[in-house]
């Protein structure tokens, strides 16, 4: 189905990092309340981070460890955002001004590895015509951000360790250490703990990465932040491909909620990019065996007022409890949507036409 002028809203513009370009809401989004804040230097506003209790612990971490420019390891799925968690992390400490250098540990070729990380003297190996700072060097006062730090081959994760303990580097044909001022901040989507016990990641390793663990959750356990999320792409690509921003209907956002989201917020950004591009209505991913499951389409019962609490119980189950956003869910306004939990309470009957 084509997109209909109807169901978007004039286009507002997207959130903006103060040092340029927008802000990914994959840790940042804009709910009208709640929600924790971390200030950003030079910023005109703070930034308003997800409501989910969860992301507000983990907020106040990320606030903590760029103040004592500790070590940090942060964890979650595939698509949880963890890169822009360290970014968020450079941009609110004392180390802003400086290199922010991302490192993929997956992509590293044990041969290279060590003249990439830590750099190289000139002639240290065949083809090494100059010296190289490496990565360590190069952000130099900054923060270096190893990714998938599970994938970091094991004959480098000594070296690694010495980098944490000693805060020096010695590169690839050099016989003295160089010291170093970088924070480091690694993320992985595997269970290193487990990967301690087969013996694939060094244990001592493993403590000196987690002196503050962040667990991202998955999308699918903070569905309360999903109305904001959808908010937040549809204007980031309403301004990017110059279209009206989408505003789901109550059902749409019911069934967007809905969904396990395995690609987490990552997935959900593509989807709704891809309605943009297409020029359609953003629809959830079809799922396997959808239709089987889904039955005969009746309803369990023709009792107005046992499918009006159904419909309000299901509402703040998928929300999490969030009155306002089950309002949305219900297509009620959230004075409405008080009075019926009242009335449900109380067991009095609600007007006909409130859901």
């Amino acid at each position: 189905m084509a997109i209909r002028p109807l169901t978007f809203r004039a286009n507002d513009s997207a959130v903006r990092d103060p040092r340029g370009g927008s802000l990914d809401p994959a840790v940042v989004c804009e709910p009208a309340s709640g929600g924790n804040r971390i200030t950003t230097p030079g910023g005109p506003s703070n930034w308003v981070l997800g409501s989910n209790a969860a992301m507000r612990r983990i907020a106040k971490s990320i606030e903590r460890a760029a103040d004592v420019e500790c070590t940090v390891l942060v964890c979650g799925e595939t698509g949880t955002g963890k890169e822009l968690w360290a970014r968020l992390l450079h941009r609110s400490g004392p180390r802003a001004n400086k290199a922010f250098v991302p490192v993929n540990c997956a992509a590293l070729t044990p041969t290279l590895a060590e003249s990439q990380l830590f750099g190289h003297e000139k002639g240290a190996f065949t083809g090494a015509a100059g010296k190289s700072l490496g990565i360590f060097r190069a952000a130099q006062g900054g923060v270096v951000f190893l990714d998938e730090i599970g994938e970091m081959p094991q004959e480098h994760q000594p070296k690694l360790l010495r980098v944490l303990q000693q805060r020096e580097v010695i590169p690839v044909g050099a016989t003295e250490p160089v010291p170093i001022d970088v924070q480091i901040v690694a993320a992985t989507n595997r269970d290193l703990e487990q990967e301690v016990e087969k013996g694939t990641f060094r244990e001592d390793l493993y403590y000196r990465l987690n002196m503050i663990e962040l667990k991202v959750p998955p999308l699918r356990e903070r569905t309360e932040d999903i109305p904001h999320f959808i908010e937040f792409f549809s204007r980031k690509f309403a301004d990017r491909y110059r279209l009206p921003a989408w505003e789901p209907s109550a059902e749409a956002l019911a069934e967007f909620c809905a969904f396990p989201w395995p690609g987490n917020v990552r997935q959900l950004e593509h989807t709704i990019e891809q309605a943009y591009v297409l020029q359609t209505e953003p629809r959830v991913p079809t799922r396997s065996g959808a239709a089987k499951q889904s039955g005969s389409g009746r309803l369990p019962c023709l009792d107005l007022a046992k499918l009006r609490e159904q419909a309000i119980k299901e509402a703040l189950e998928l929300t999490r409890g969030h009155k306002a956003n089950a309002a949305k869910l219900l297509g009620v306004h959230a004075n409405t949507m008080t009075r019926l939990l009242k009335e449900l309470e109380s067991g009095e009957p609600a007007d006909e036409g409130d859901v």
